[in-house]
């Protein structure tokens, strides 16, 4: 606690920032880049001079602070400050439209917007008014804010006030988009950080401060922002940010530099990763051995989430790297992954149990509990979970059902108690009267040595009727042929109830994908 303050104080920034300083890890670097790295006392600093700036520019508690920033150290700068301060950064993703911009800027009325140089272009194709938005922010990582936030900061303290807020105080926004309707602004409380860092974080994960953290997935959106920022300053640990695209050529070169010993990545990106190694090892004439000195010998533990993570990819990446992933769940409402694998107890295939701090359950279209083995609709109770939706009272009454959030996911629980995804509920297909999981038909076909990747949906028949399809993006070396394509419907026959097969199979040369990775089966549907 800061002195001076009431017993009920808490301010995330100063939970993650100043009590590191505290207990005496000022000089300890906090965040590695290719540029430079940067300590505690630095990230202190920057937040600190952000915070005075932001006041001078007469921003206040509960005032919004809308965030398209890169992943930068100057992306703590502004979140911490802006938090210690009481107002509310609210980080977007940054590979959207302008029309998505506008959306953001006027749904949340932010006064505040705060933009890396590169991502400028976009901003000035807005045609529409921007109905709250005072002060515009650009940052670079090399020269700091241009003018005139620049001679603001500049002139700052770096001695700041903290604001009096507490646990249950907005600490921040994050937008959750899912496959339907417009992006949701999902309200969070200064203290759900502390929660999601020591239920997985600490409880599943086991960092400490000896730990560097790297995540492929960005900081704009929940699983990233715990990954890359607020899980290693939780501990005291460090974290390496990649300003660039997580291509498998420059993840692997981070990798190799800065010797990371967490992973944080997505599914497809692993299978991406996978395919980099295989060219490579065939251009060096040799197999790659997981005994071997290689990029992620220093890296003790791999982490995925995003979407459930094939049994392929996992068998894959543990015989040529050596390292397990640990697959897990958890939403941009939870804030993080509340249900997943361990080390040393992972059943690979499934999404593990759940995390400690956490409690589930599958219901059905009534809200009854499903049997187990039966699939159901997830539901999480969690002290992470956020306060609401801005605006939007319908889909928070839908999503947020008393101490119980809908993530809308489908699954079903085995006799060992582990959780099995079976897709999203607008996913599911019904053929003949029998519900299909799409990931089920996906992990089979996976397996097939032709596949790299592919993604089912519902396609109606001649007579109307909802049949499988799959869309399937092959591996190097394969050709597409109607040969293949009934030897993959059959791949599938020989493993699965006859009615789960793809009636239909079109190759094609990439699937949609979101920003974090996820297949977008509604654009294929």
């Amino acid at each position: 606690m800061t002195a001076g303050l009431p017993v009920d104080f808490f301010n995330a920034a100063d939970y993650f920032v100043n009590r590191n300083i505290r207990q005496g890890r000022g000089h300890k670097v906090a965040v590695y880049t290719e540029y430079r790295n940067y300590t505690y006392n630095d990230i202190q600093k920057m937040a600190n001079k952000t915070s005075n700036a932001f006041r001078e520019v007469g921003m206040t508690v509960d005032d919004r602070i809308m965030m398209i920033m890169l992943d930068v150290p100057q992306f703590y700068a502004v979140f911490w400050g802006a938090i210690q301060i009481g107002a509310v950064p609210i980080p977007v993703n940054t590979m959207l439209t302008p029309e998505d911009y506008e959306y953001y800027l006027n749904d949340s009325r932010a006064k505040v917007l705060v933009i890396s140089e590169q991502l400028l272009p976009v901003l000035a194709k807005i045609k529409g008014d921007l109905l709250y938005l005072r002060d515009l922010i650009v940052i670079s990582e090399v020269q700091g804010a241009h003018i005139p936030f620049k001679q603001k900061y500049r002139h700052a303290s770096s001695v700041v006030k903290t604001e009096y807020t507490t646990k249950d105080d907005v600490g921040f926004w994050l937008y959750s988009s899912g496959s339907t309707g417009s992006p949701k602004g999902a309200i969070h409380s200064q203290y759900d950080m502390v929660v999601t860092s020591e239920s997985f974080a600490k409880g599943v994960l086991g960092i400490t401060e000896d730990d560097i953290l790297f995540s492929a997935a960005r900081l704009f959106f929940s699983y990233g922002l715990g990954n890359g920022m607020y899980f290693p300053m939780s501990v005291g640990a460090s974290a390496v940010l990649n300003v660039n695209a997580p291509t498998p050529e420059n993840v692997f070169r981070h990798l190799e530099k800065f010797r990371p010993t967490v992973f944080f990545g997505v599914p497809t990106l692993y299978g991406q990763m996978l395919e980099y190694k295989t060219r490579q090892d065939k251009e060096t004439g040799r197999e790659g051995n997981p005994n071997d000195q290689h990029e992620l010998s220093s890296v003790r533990i791999c982490v995925s989430a995003g979407e459930a993570l094939p049994t392929d990819i996992f068998d894959r990446w543990k015989k040529r790297f050596g390292i397990e992933i640990i697959d897990g769940i958890g939403s941009t409402e939870m804030l993080h992954i509340f249900l997943s694998n361990r080390p040393g107890d992972i059943k690979p295939g499934s999404t593990g149990k759940p995390v400690p701090g956490y409690e589930l359950k599958l219901v059905d279209e009534n809200g009854q509990e499903v049997p187990s083995g039966e699939i159901g609709t997830l539901h999480v109770k969690g002290d992470s979970a956020a306060q609401q939706y801005w605006r939007k009272r319908e889909k928070t009454k839908v999503t947020m059902q008393g101490e119980w959030v809908n993530t809308g996911d489908k699954y079903y629980v085995d006799e060992e108690g582990y959780y099995w995804c079976a897709g999203r509920a607008d996913d599911m297909l019904k053929v003949g009267g029998i519900w299909v999981s799409p990931l089920e038909v996906e992990n089979t076909l996976n397996q097939h040595p032709a596949v790299l990747e592919c993604a089912v949906v519902g396609v109606p028949d001649e007579k109307g009727l909802t049949k499988p399809k799959a869309f399937i993006r092959l591996r190097d070396g394969h050709e597409r042929s109607e040969a293949l394509k009934e030897e993959l419907k059959q791949w599938v026959l020989d493993r699965q109830a006859k009615f789960k097969y793809p009636r239909w199979i079109e190759f094609v040369d990439d699937l949609p994908k979101s920003s974090t990775g996820k297949i977008q089966r509604f654009r294929l549907r």
